[in-house]
């Protein structure tokens, strides 16, 4: 707990820095776009890394290769000019995708050129289209909020996700450790408990509304309010898709029979134990920012 409570306060502190700086520097982001790299190969490295077990042989560099080129391409048309056309649907998604299928092409063709025997290459063409997709896609979901709600109130929208989620992880872990009794799932997470998970849903919900009703107020008090019924469902809804990435990243640790996906900061594990919840839920926040009445 005591790395928890030093190195938490001091991560958040930081990405609150490159949000507000990246801000000043325009809608292009490009603080963002270096944020989003960095974290796309590191994590990118460490599931591959982790994968490496059994019969699974994913290739590293050309799989970050692959994640690094989905991500960048969030940036199509956005690097050479300031226009804020067509961020607030989905088909600002396409350039992700389009790149993710030629991506999936290079491994499957990748695969194709170095088989050699019966039963490799299948398992690590999967985990090489795993580590792009959990990692290249949902990332590229993150840091699609950037735009979804108009490019003015980007880091509102994405703050939104970010807060929701980690206050969800936070209400998880307190009300876990000092509450849970019964076991949530102990074959797959032995540490997650029934009321860790209603602390997970409590946590984001709150979090959510502070968000929405408080701090809305210091990126524009003339912005028009979320109803506090929509931000309760925003952040209850994240708390929920949230648990479910964290259980989903236990399930791809458990079957390699690893406690974390790499040893990167103390009691917090590696990137992927520390963004799991975050990217999990992208696609979820996009959803509903698309669908609900929740600000500017």
């Amino acid at each position: 707990m005591r790395w928890r409570l030093i190195l938490g306060p001091l991560m958040i502190l930081a990405l609150a820095g490159v949000f507000y700086l990246d801000a000043l520097a325009g809608r292009s982001a490009p603080l963002l776009l270096l944020l989003a790299l960095a974290m796309g190969l590191r994590g990118t490295w460490e599931l591959v890394e982790l994968l490496r077990v059994r019969s699974f042989e994913p290739q590293a560099g050309l799989v970050m290769l692959c994640s690094a080129l989905v991500i960048l391409s969030n940036w199509y048309g956005r690097v050479w000019t300031s226009a804020d056309v067509h961020v607030r649907d989905v088909g600002a998604l396409g350039p992700a995708l389009l790149v993710f299928a030629l991506a999936f092409l290079v491994l499957l063709m990748s695969e194709a050129l170095r088989y050699q025997q019966p039963g490799r290459s299948m398992e690590s063409l999967g985990a090489e289209v795993l580590a792009v997709a959990y990692v290249g896609i949902l990332l590229s979901l993150t840091v699609q909020l950037r735009w979804v709600a108009g490019a003015d109130a980007g880091y509102f929208a994405l703050g939104s996700l970010v807060v929701a989620a980690k206050s969800g992880d936070i209400g998880a872990y307190f009300l876990g450790k000092f509450f849970g009794r019964r076991k949530l799932i102990e074959r797959l997470s032995p540490g997650k408990t029934r009321m860790g998970a209603r602390g997970a849903i409590i946590g984001a919900a709150i979090g959510s509304y502070v968000w929405f009703e408080w701090v809305s107020r210091l990126f524009n008090p003339d912005w028009p309010r979320c109803p506090w019924y929509w931000a309760l469902f925003f952040g209850a809804a994240i708390g929920v898709v949230g648990l479910m990435g964290d259980l989903c990243e236990s399930l791809m640790k458990r079957d390699v029979g690893k406690k974390d996906s790499a040893p990167l900061l103390p009691s917090f594990g590696g990137l992927l134990d520390i963004i799991d919840s975050v990217i999990y839920a992208a696609p979820v926040a996009y959803v509903l920012w698309l669908a609900l009445p929740l600000g500017p």
